[in-house]
């Protein structure tokens, strides 16, 4: 990883910490309830940004993916086995550790299927799900794609509104605590606030880290090379259609790990995750962060998902970011975070860049 990466790395660090000093000394620690949420969040628009920014490919169709993990783990880690403990299959997960035994809200003991064996096939199905649809609708350019992974978001949005499983419009609720580590869990408890908001921001760095090594490695340029001219690219001997349905398949895989987590912070999860306007939401802050700057889209994505997490768009939460994505569309295709500025600000905070200055206006 370049010097550069890691001071950046240094920085989003410090600043995490920061913030929880100060909600800690103001009395303000309700704010990390947000802040952690917006991080998992973060989780989806990072994936989306390779693979818009990079690879070149729109996806409207994101929150579908989210949708799958969070639902598939909330209805693992909420059906009760109990009644089916004597089959074979049961019986065998339980001598295996692969089952759980809690009381749910109505003090009833269910058996169910341990969160990180339900995570596993969670993420399992998006991927599996992203690697049979991408092959064809990768294919697709322009607004066919988006049209089609348009059509994949609507579908998986109509199966979680209309299937009992599922919960139709009311969702999955009382979905246990995710067991991280002994004594560290994911879970929207007040007591492990902190906890928590560290655990969400600890995946943002751990995912970012692995974006920045990925985008400056030799796969980084072959997708940039896709962006700039697919054409070109493939007849350079770049496997185009490869990286496109990998990076495809992984941004979905980021997106499942988002639903996953935050479906078991918040204790449930309901079909407006899976709606088509969470999907424009995520392009939108790809878009006002710049296609191609991670850092843009992790410092938009923190913003917006915050302010909106706070309600402070109201009812019109949906039409703000319809109308964000319109005027950067139109006014600023680049993003308004410079995909430089890291770099510009430490050449004009360097010695000498202050001198020529100073040297300059005297």
């Amino acid at each position: 990883m370049e010097r550069r990466s890691i001071i950046q790395i240094a920085a989003l660090l410090a600043a995490v910490i920061a913030v929880q000093a100060i909600t800690s000394v103001t009395g303000t620690g309700f704010y990390l309830t947000q802040l952690t949420m917006s991080a998992y969040y973060l989780l989806v628009i990072l994936g989306l940004c390779l693979l818009m920014g990079y690879a070149g490919q729109i996806s409207l169709g994101h929150a579908g993916f989210f949708a799958i993990g969070g639902y598939i783990s909330a209805f693992f880690t909420t059906f009760n086995l109990l009644p089916f403990k004597d089959v074979w299959f049961v019986s065998l997960l339980s001598k295996a550790g692969a089952l759980s035994l809690r009381k749910n809200l109505y003090g009833e003991h269910i058996l169910y299927l341990h969160p990180w064996v339900a995570c596993f096939l969670a993420v399992l199905t998006a991927v599996i799900i992203a690697y049979a649809i991408g092959g064809p609708v990768l294919k697709l350019k322009g607004h066919y794609l988006a049209m089609a992974t348009l059509g994949f978001g609507i579908i998986i949005y109509r199966i979680v509104l209309g299937a009992a499983i599922f919960g139709e419009a009311d969702g999955l609720s009382d979905v246990p605590p995710f067991p991280l580590l002994p004594g560290v869990v994911v879970s929207g408890d007040l007591s492990s606030r902190v906890a928590n908001y560290y655990i969400a921001w600890g995946l943002v760095i751990l995912f970012l880290l692995g974006l920045l090594n990925l985008v400056d490695s030799r796969v980084g340029r072959a997708l940039r090379s896709i962006h700039a001219n697919e054409e070109a690219a493939d007849a350079m001997g770049v496997d185009t259609a490869g990286y496109k349905l990998s990076i495809f398949v992984l941004s979905a895989a980021f997106s499942a790990i988002a639903g996953v987590f935050l479906t078991h912070y918040n204790g449930g999860i309901g079909p407006s995750e899976a709606s088509v306007m969470k999907s424009i939401r995520y392009v939108a802050i790809v878009a006002v962060g710049g296609m191609a700057n991670l850092w843009g889209a992790l410092t938009m994505g923190t913003a917006l998902n915050f302010l909106s997490l706070r309600g402070l768009f109201g009812s019109m939460d949906d039409a703000v970011f319809g109308g964000i994505l319109i005027v950067i569309m139109l006014f600023a295709p680049g993003g308004i975070v410079p995909a430089n500025l890291f770099q510009t600000v430490k050449k004009k905070l360097s010695p000498e860049d202050l001198e020529e200055q100073h040297d300059g206006s005297s």
